[in-house]
């Protein structure tokens, strides 16, 4: 069994990839409302800012900053089992069909990996390349031509307040670096 060890460094932010299960579900924009609802949720149960995010049809990463560094593996479960709940009764039946005996084991939904990637942000460099790759996600996997044309982004924010033309990306430079 690995023995995962996290990195916990106060005042630093967290760059997080959660990915669905079976990946070839696309139910994270399917059922994006609750998606949404369940961020809510999570955020008035722990503090934290939301610095940036890209919601996929199968997977979403973050890039957050909790009050208590130590929280953000809370964060993450608790975003889990909060969308999970929310899900039509019908298809959380059916997702628990394709659950490995291991997670059956341990009382598992079949909608997430069991794990996810973290990364803690080390200077502002690091954060800058990090927000710019979540932005960029969309259009790393074909979904749209330009980061502005994907509605589940938080790029548009950044656009308002100024860290981006509504026209970013070079995209022949960014597809090879990406």
């Amino acid at each position: 069994m690995p023995n995962f060890r996290r990195i916990f460094i106060e005042n630093s932010c967290v760059f997080i990839t959660v990915a669905i299960n079976n990946r070839k579900r696309k139910i994270l924009i399917d059922y994006m409302a609750e998606f949404k609802l369940a961020l809510k949720m999570v955020k008035t149960q722990i503090q934290f800012e939301l610095h940036a995010i890209a919601v996929m049809p199968e997977h979403f990463h973050m890039i957050i900053k909790p009050q208590h560094i130590s929280d953000y593996p809370k964060i993450v479960s608790l975003i889990k089992i909060n969308f999970t709940k929310s899900l039509p009764r019908d298809l959380r039946a059916l997702l628990s069909t394709e659950v490995s005996k291991s997670k059956t084991k341990k009382k598992e939904s079949g909608v997430w990996q069991r794990r996810f990637y973290e990364h803690t942000i080390r200077d502002e460099s690091e954060l800058n390349h990090l927000t710019d790759y979540i932005h960029y996600n969309p259009v790393k996997h074909g979904l749209v031509d330009k980061p502005s044309e994907w509605p589940y982004l938080s790029f548009k924010r950044f656009v308002e307040n100024g860290y981006y033309d509504i026209n970013w990306c070079d995209f022949t430079e960014l597809k090879d670096y990406y």
